[in-house]
């Protein structure tokens, strides 16, 4: 799964970097393109790693996937070949594919875990989405381009209240919900606490750092390992 949401992430940062006319590259995309022969054949190696890992994974989990994969091309193809990534929340979907993605080898291999596994899946994806909500509101404080998803420009001006409501929620789901491990929501509320409070300290650290930092505390299941 890391290899498979690497390479799709380094190419996705190689296409909107060599899409001409994109007027809303970040340092990231410069970065890409700047190492492009490197990442190719970093690519490469990814790609014979999962040719080889791939008739290792259950039959059940290859067929969820093969859904999955099937809705993250028809986006690579949407907002690349067309250049219409306006008509698509990107952020929202990013978060909602990742979280599948976490979730399939489990719930393929067991599915009478699916409806327990449920509420931890979509608290997942609501922290993966609002990851990159924070991310996009800190690097377009100017309009730019291309103006944002209705659904993205929505979720940007209520960010601080619906990433409080991804804490509680989920730090209430960690003491009442039986039919899920309470590390799985603990591990949810700290990541939405952490970006809470990166936003408010946005003022005092360096655009490239707080983006780092933002991705570093979608690390916070690593705290959860102990009470597992």
């Amino acid at each position: 799964m890391a290899a498979a949401v690497w390479t799709l992430y380094a190419a996705d940062r190689l296409l909107d970097a060599l899409s001409p006319g994109n007027d809303r590259l970040e340092a990231r995309h410069y970065f890409h393109r700047e190492h492009r022969a490197a990442f190719m054949g970093a690519i490469a190696v990814a790609s014979v790693l999962l040719a080889f890992l791939l008739p290792r994974i259950p039959e059940q989990a290859i067929r969820l996937y093969l859904v999955l994969g099937g809705l993250v091309f028809g986006y690579f193809v949407i907002i690349h070949a067309t250049r219409s990534a306006h008509r698509l929340p990107k952020e929202v979907a990013v978060g909602v594919c990742f979280a599948a993605a976490t979730f399939i080898p489990t719930v393929a291999t067991d599915p009478g875990l699916r409806l327990p596994l449920l509420a931890p899946a979509m608290l997942l994806a609501a922290l993966c989405s609002l990851n990159c909500l924070f991310i996009y509101a800190w690097e377009h404080t100017v309009p730019m381009g291309q103006p944002p998803h209705p659904i993205t420009a929505l979720a940007v001006r209520y960010l601080p209240a619906l990433t409080l409501f991804v804490a509680v929620s989920s730090a209430a789901l960690a003491v009442f919900d039986r039919r899920a491990p309470w590390p799985l929501y603990a591990a949810v509320s700290l990541a939405a606490i952490t970006l809470l409070l990166l936003h408010r300290a946005r003022q005092r650290l360096p655009a490239l750092e707080l983006r780092a930092a933002a991705d570093l505390a979608l690390l916070t299941p690593l705290l959860m390992v102990p009470f597992l």
